[in-house]
């Protein structure tokens, strides 16, 4: 029988969705995750709680931070000077190390950090360290243990099925608005159905923005033909002109000069941007006749990802280079679509807004992996002799590792943030090491043994685990929910409150799984192809 194009649809949109959607959620939690990644990653920092959150001048915090550069790293290359925001109240700065002999490395692997007091320049007891919210940043689009080239490339091709099994479940929807206001509880296969469907309606412009988007964010690396077209090998000049940063292969005169004073070059990039604030300072060459001082707007003043930036001679003070106040319709539509990916751009309201529209995508993406699951099961059953086969087995651990496996991880390491010792070496990657090691557990627990149990084990711990985060924080030394409220650190209130319902929400749904069902409900639930089941609806959005 020949199909129309809403059969066809409700066919592609099942399996381009079911295919990625493993890896698809964990994008979608991780990401959505980094709309508070400076948040997440002052509360696993509890040194940090007890700074003073006096608004200082920014030409103050610079030449303080200018100071102790020059105490501790005269002769570095580099210095960078990340400026206190309302998100991380520390003054943050960093400078290339000299690497020990017979050691090499790239400019991360022998870069110091430091976190000082604006208003003083004095070195802060020294935070503990930890890749905190960047972990999961970079893990939404690096993955982790692999090449980033490689995990960029796995998660835009993960990122195009998203965005053809969005387009699909359009085009299968022929009630998409009725499914808007639509849940039947306690229904089977209907309810899930439901479910699916007002999570994707719900947010469904935000839903086709994020993964169009993410796809524009790394598209020089999927097409990069236009730039070795022009620039051969070249590359990083290209971005140098791109974002009107220093030439790449500029070098140190090896001839001694005073560094000019940074506050004046401040309050002039304040004053050319109407007052916007500065984000960081890069002084490249301190104390040497081929000086430069670039100094970048903090983001969060337009929607663009591109900030301006002004560079300095840094022996005379005066600009060397500033980028066009309008530098092409492309550039800036790069930088427009860039700027809502990340959103930094937005207020509160707008990170919380973007946040639950991320949920909304979580709850998707599990939703549909969970829908074929409960589709395929009655077929399963009768073409196995009542078992259930080896291809619906493995669906159901790999959800079960995914959708409950996931959160149980992210708790494990907040955990490992305030349990592993300060001092040890390389204690960001124990720190990491501790998530993929509970990921790994649950996911090998959840192969071994899917079902029902499984389910209410990994939720109920998850739900355990991110319920008693604040009450950790606090014998732990960090600000609990109700000094750090006192004190204004919204950031770490925020953080515990967020962690407290998504607890109870963990906690909720094994409980509710645990609720024994009547024989007569189950025998109740529709099943594909009965009475209930609309031809082109119960297909979708699977």
């Amino acid at each position: 029988m020949k199909e129309g194009i809403r059969q066809s649809m409700a066919w592609l949109h099942t399996w381009s969705g079911l295919l990625v959607g493993w890896i698809l959620f964990m994008v979608f939690a991780a990401g959505t995750a980094s709309y508070f990644r400076d948040e997440i990653t002052l509360w696993m920092k509890p040194e940090l709680h007890g700074v003073a959150h006096a608004v200082v001048p920014q030409a103050v915090a610079v030449t303080n931070a200018v100071e102790t550069l020059q105490d501790k790293a005269p002769k570095s290359q580099r210095w960078f000077i990340t400026l206190p925001t309302e998100r991380e109240p520390g003054l943050r700065v960093s400078y290339n190390a000299k690497p020990p002999p017979g050691e090499g490395g790239g400019r991360r692997r022998n870069l110091k950090n430091l976190t000082l007091d604006p208003a003083t320049g004095a070195e802060l007891s020294a935070p503990r360290e930890t890749r905190g919210g960047d972990f999961l940043y970079r893990l939404h689009f690096d993955l982790h243990y692999m090449s980033p080239l490689w995990g960029r490339w796995i998660v835009g091709f993960c990122a195009m099925f998203m965005l053809v099994a969005i387009l699909s479940g359009i085009v299968t929807h022929k009630r998409i608005f009725k499914d808007f206001f639509t849940f039947r509880p306690k229904k089977g296969q209907r309810s899930w159905l439901d479910f699916h469907n007002v999570s994707a309606v719900l947010a469904l412009p935000y839903h086709l923005m994020i993964t169009y988007t993410g796809l524009l964010t790394l598209m020089f690396m999927y097409f990069p033909q236009g730039i070795q077209a022009v620039y051969q090998d070249k590359q990083e000049t290209f971005f140098s002109e791109l974002f009107g940063n220093p030439p790449s292969d500029a070098k140190a005169a090896r001839v001694p000069a005073p560094l000019a004073p940074l506050a004046p070059m401040v309050e002039q990039a304040t004053r050319t941007w109407n007052g916007a604030p500065v984000g960081r300072v890069t002084v490249a060459f301190p104390n040497d006749a081929n000086a430069t001082v670039s100094i970048t707007q903090q983001t969060g003043h337009a929607i663009s990802y591109d900030v301006p930036t002004i560079v300095f001679d840094g022996v005379t003070g005066r600009v060397a280079s500033a980028a066009p106040e309008h530098s092409g319709a492309a550039k800036d539509t790069r930088g427009v679509m860039y700027g809502l990916h990340v959103a930094r751009f937005g207020d509160p309201f707008t990170r919380w807004l973007f946040f639950t529209c991320g949920l909304a995508g979580c709850l998707m993406v599990a939703t549909g992996l969970l829908l074929w699951a409960v589709k395929e099961r009655p077929k399963h059953l009768k073409a196995h002799a009542g078992k259930v086969g080896f291809s619906l087995r493995l669906v159901d651990g790999l959800n079960i590792a995914a959708v409950a496996g996931l959160p149980l991880a992210m708790a494990v390491y907040f955990w490992a943030n305030r349990l592993i010792e300060t001092g040890i070496a390389q204690r960001p990657e124990a720190e990491i090491r501790w998530f993929f090691t509970a990921w790994g557990i649950a996911a090998i627990a959840a192969l071994v043994k899917p079902g029902r149990p499984m389910w209410r084990i990994q939720l109920a711990l998850g739900g355990l685990a991110f319920a008693l985060l604040p009450l950790l924080n606090g014998v732990t030394g960090g600000a609990h929910l109700g000094t750090s409220m006192a004190r204004g650190i919204w950031a770490v209130a925020g953080f515990d409150l967020v962690t407290l319902l998504l607890g109870a929400f963990l906690l909720y749904s094994s409980h509710y799984l645990g609720k024994a069902r009547a024989p007569k409900a189950a025998r109740a639930a529709p099943t594909p192809g009965g009475p209930d089941s609309k031809p082109g609806l119960a297909g979708s959005n699977a």
